[in-house]
């Protein structure tokens, strides 16, 4: 769902504002509050009576139902019931984990310390594998029946008629980049039939892990999906050289431990980073009236990134393609070192 333009820039939420709405939740504050990275939300470090700190999060209008939300709020709970290292949402004194200031909905949850690694060894992937596979244990268990899935109409179709309503991509790129989402989409269609499906974190990248003391903590669910597992292993290890599939091999060997995974799957990584590259772009189209987002990506809109983000797109359909073919397919080898900022729109690299 689109917000109105006119309603989603959070232009209401003054500190004083932030302070009320953790105090709401029968917590008194002190004068501390300030504001932590997120593009797509408002997110605040509060600190509490007791010197403690917790985090307040008010969720961009318009952006999810409640019941999407709620469905967000369920799967944290079910994680930390068994001891899986999330940030649980905490609950208001009527019991609930939702409240709403004016058009804002927002949460608090508990603050976790540490720091995003800069790159998975072998033992740190296989110690994510392992944190991994339990999670996909617990999500498999449940539902979650409204919030979005992570598929070809969801991720290309229904950001190609965005795009296309709202005369983004220039005329003189306007038919190479729409032919090779859609036929991305097709071939992704095929590729994905079958495949079971459960409640995802659907942004695993780097950015949202928190490593302390060896020991791993996963943060911001705003993007939970339902879709296949391989999802949040590939976010985690995007690479297509022979070091990221040793690691991807030392993931799945502490995965396993916890959760069967379905190796053929792994055929998915290029269709899932295509699906991903064309919501990406339109996700920045919708938000570009938001002034941090021109402030930030001063390159986005322009003749030659779109020129870019086409030519990406064709070559990643070239490797789909290959990857569809039934037999003598040779994994590619990477042509250029992947970054993060290729793929993660909320990363920070400081």
């Amino acid at each position: 769902m689109e917000a109105d333009k006119t309603t989603d820039l959070f232009l209401e939420l003054t500190p004083e504002r932030v302070l009320e709405a953790v105090e709401a939740g029968g917590l008194r504050c002190n004068n501390v509050c300030y504001p932590l990275n997120s593009f797509e939300n408002r997110v605040y470090e509060v600190e509490v009576e007791d010197k403690a700190r917790i985090i307040a999060k008010f969720y961009r209008p318009g952006r999810w139902t409640e019941q999407q939300i709620l469905e967000e709020h369920a799967f944290l709970e079910d994680l930390a019931a068994i001891e899986i290292p999330v940030c649980p949402v905490r609950r208001f004194p009527d019991g609930t984990t939702l409240k709403r200031q004016d058009d804002l909905f927002y949460t608090l949850a508990e603050r976790r310390g540490g720091r995003a690694p800069d790159e998975l060894s072998e033992e740190l992937a296989e110690r994510l594998g392992m944190l991994v596979g339990r999670m996909h244990s617990v999500a498999s268990q449940k539902e979650a029946p409204h919030r979005l899935k992570l598929n070809a109409d969801t991720y290309v179709r229904d950001n190609l008629a965005w795009l296309e309503s709202h005369d983004t991509v220039p005329e003189r790129l306007r038919k190479r980049y729409f032919a090779a989402a859609e036929e991305i989409a097709h071939l992704t269609d095929r590729m994905m039939e079958g495949v079971a499906v459960h409640r995802l974190h659907g942004d695993l990248h780097l950015g949202n892990l928190l490593l302390r003391d060896g020991k791993f903590n996963v943060l911001d669910f705003d993007d939970m999906v339902t879709g296949p597992a391989v999802q949040d292993l590939w976010l985690a290890i995007p690479g297509r050289d022979d070091y990221a599939r040793r690691q991807r091999q030392a993931f799945l060997e502490g995965y396993e431990r916890f959760c069967l995974f379905d190796h053929s799957t792994l055929k998915l990584i290029e269709p899932l980073r295509s699906l991903r590259l064309v919501h990406y772009a339109t996700w920045l189209a919708r938000r570009w009236h938001d002034p941090i987002f021109p402030a930030t990506w001063t390159h986005f809109g322009t003749e030659a990134y779109w020129q870019e983000e086409t030519e990406e797109l064709e070559r990643q359909l070239l490797l789909i393609q290959r990857e569809a073919q039934p037999a003598g397919y040779q994994a590619p080898q990477e042509d250029a070192e992947l970054t993060n900022a290729d793929y993660f729109w909320d990363w920070d690299g400081d």
